[in-house]
C-alpha cells in the first residue's frame, strides 16, 4: 500500500510529529510511505524517521536554501483554503495553497493521511477523489473554536474517515457530525530504549508544555504537602513553556526549592522516566496523553487527574495508577502519598503499567490503521459505493461503527456490505 501524511512541519518537536514518525516508520517496513512536510526550517528533522519513509517539504524557509520560495510575493497574500480559525493560519499563504494543490494532485498514493484540521480541509478541497483521504485529530473537538468546528462540519463530510486519538472524542464527533464516519485509534509509543526503572527511586516526574492546561500549579501545591509528610521524596518537572515563571514563583513562595526543580526540556525523555518512580499528571484538558503512555512503558505507575478526554482510557483506576478529580489538590496530594507511603503497590502498578502499555505499541496501532484503510480502500473499490456514500451521508455514524478498529479486516467488510445491502 502507498500512504502518504500531509504534515505542518516535520521538522520541528511536537506530539504530532513525534506520534506521525513512530506510525510512518512501523508502517515503512512494509508499506511504501511518504511525509509531505508543507514546511521546512531546519536542515534535519528534529525525531528520527526510518530511512525507508520518504520526507519531502513543499515550502523550505531556510536561509541559505538554495532555489527556496522565501521571497515569492504569493506568501503576502493569505491563504483561500487553509481556514483561517485554525491557529496556523499565519504560516499558509496563496503560495502554499498552489503548492498543497500541486502535491496533492499529483501524489502516488493509495491513502493520504493529514495531520492538522487545517491541512484536512486542504484534503477536502483539493485532494483528488481517486485517494482515499483520512483526517487525524491529534487534540480534540471541544477545544476547537466554534469557527473552526463549523468549518469542519461544512468540509468534513467529503472525506472518507476521519480518526480521533480517544473513544471519548469519537463519541463527540460522532454526536455533532453525524455525516462523517469516525473511529478512534490511540497513539503509538515504542518501547522504552532503557531498562524500566525499578520503582525504588524517591522521585516523581511530570513532563509536558508549561501552560495553564497542564495545572502545574496543583501539582507544585500538591507536592507541598507530598514534601511535608515524606521530605526524602523529590519532583522533578520537565517542560518549557508561558508558566515557567510563575510556576517558579510558586516554588519559592511554597519553600519547595531543593524538592520541586524545573528541569527545562529534555528528549528523549525515557531515560528521565526510568529514574523516577512515579508519572503525575495534572491537567484539566488532555487530548491523548502521550506523556502517560511513555511513562508506563518506562514502568511507572501514573497518578492522573481524571480530566476529559485521554486518560481514563489509557490508566486503570487502581491497577496502573490513581485517578483523582481535576483541580483536586488534596485529592492529588493523597494519591502520590498513597503509592509513595506504599512500595510494593507502587512496584506492583509499575509492572501492570509496563504490560498495559504494550497495547499501544507502534505495530498494533500500525495494523489498527492498516485495518481501515484497507476497508475504506474496499469499500471504495465495491460494487455498492454509491449507495454506501448515500448512506453514509445520511447515517454516517452507523457507517462509524461499521469501521470499528476492534474488528478484523474481514469482518469490517463484512459489515460494510450488510450496510450496503440495507441502504
Amino acid at each position: 500500500m502507498r500512504i502518504a501524511f500531509l504534515m505542518n512541519n516535520a521538522y520541528g518537536i511536537g506530539g504530532t510529529i513525534r506520534t506521525t514518525c513512530n506510525l510512518a516508520s512501523q508502517l515503512a517496513a512494509e508499506h511504501q510511505v511518504e511525509i509531505v512536510s508543507v514546511l521546512r526550517d531546519r536542515d534535519e528533522p528534529a525525531f528520527a524517521f526510518d530511512p525507508r519513509v520518504r520526507l519531502r517539504p513543499l515550502l523550505d524557509l531556510r536561509t541559505d536554501s538554495p532555489g527556496g520560495l522565501r521571497d515569492d510575493p504569493r506568501r503576502q497574500r493569505p491563504s483561500s483554503v487553509f481556514p483561517s480559525s485554525d491557529r496556523r493560519h499565519a504560516m499558509y499563504s496563496a503560495l502554499t495553497d498552489e503548492l498543497i494543490g500541486e502535491c496533492l494532485a499529483t501524489l502516488d498514493a493509495d491513502v493520504v493521511v493529514g495531520t492538522r484540521p487545517g491541512l484536512n480541509v486542504h484534503l477536502a478541497r483539493q485532494a483528488p477523489r481517486r485517494l482515499v483521504r483520512v483526517a487525524q485529530e491529534h487534540l480534540t473537538l471541544d477545544t476547537h473554536s466554534t469557527r473552526l468546528v463549523l468549518a469542519l462540519r461544512r468540509h468534513y463530510p467529503g472525506l472518507d474517515a476521519v480518526t480521533t486519538t480517544t473513544e471519548a472524542d469519537a463519541a463527540v464527533y460522532r454526536r455533532r457530525m453525524p455525516a462523517v464516519r469516525v473511529t478512534a485509534v490511540p497513539n503509538s509509543v515504542p518501547p522504552a530504549t532503557v531498562a524500566p526503572s525499578d520503582g525504588t527511586a524517591p522521585v516523581v516526574v511530570a513532563a509536558g508544555r508549561l501552560a495553564e492546561a497542564k495545572r502545574y500549579d496543583d501539582l507544585i501545591r500538591a507536592f507541598a504537602v507530598v514534601s511535608a509528610a515524606r521530605p526524602d521524596w523529590s519532583l522533578k518537572l520537565y517542560g518549557s513553556g508561558e508558566q515557567r515563571a510563575a510556576l517558579a514563583a510558586l516554588i519559592a513562595e511554597l519553600g519547595l526549592d531543593g524538592h520541586v526543580t524545573l528541569m527545562g526540556p529534555v528528549a528523549p525523555l525515557e531515560p528521565e522516566f526510568a529514574k523516577a518512580s512515579l508519572l503525575a499528571v495534572t491537567s484539566s484538558m488532555e487530548s491523548f496523553g502521550m506523556t502517560i503512555v511513555e511513562a508506563m512503558r518506562a514502568g511507572l505507575p501514573v497518578v492522573a487527574t481524571d480530566c476529559p478526554l485521554g486518560p481514563r482510557e489509557i490508566v486503570r483506576d487502581g491497577v496502573t495508577g490513581l485517578l483523582v478529580p481535576p483541580r483536586d489538590v488534596a485529592a492529588i496530594a493523597a494519591a502520590l502519598l498513597a503509592l509513595i507511603e506504599d512500595d510494593g503497590r507502587r512496584r506492583a502498578m509499575g509492572r501492570a503499567a509496563l504490560e498495559s502499555a504494550e497495547r499501544y505499541d507502534p505495530a498494533v496501532i500500525a495494523e489498527r490503521h492498516l485495518r481501515l484503510f484497507h476497508a475504506l480502500l474496499a469499500d471504495r473499490a465495491g460494487p455498492g459505493h454509491r449507495a454506501r456514500a448515500v448512506l453514509r451521508a445520511g447515517t454516517g455514524r452507523g457507517l462509524g461503527a461499521f469501521l470499528s478498529l476492534t474488528d478484523t479486516a474481514g469482518a469490517a467488510a463484512r459489515k460494510v456490505r450488510r450496510g450496503a445491502v440495507k441502504g
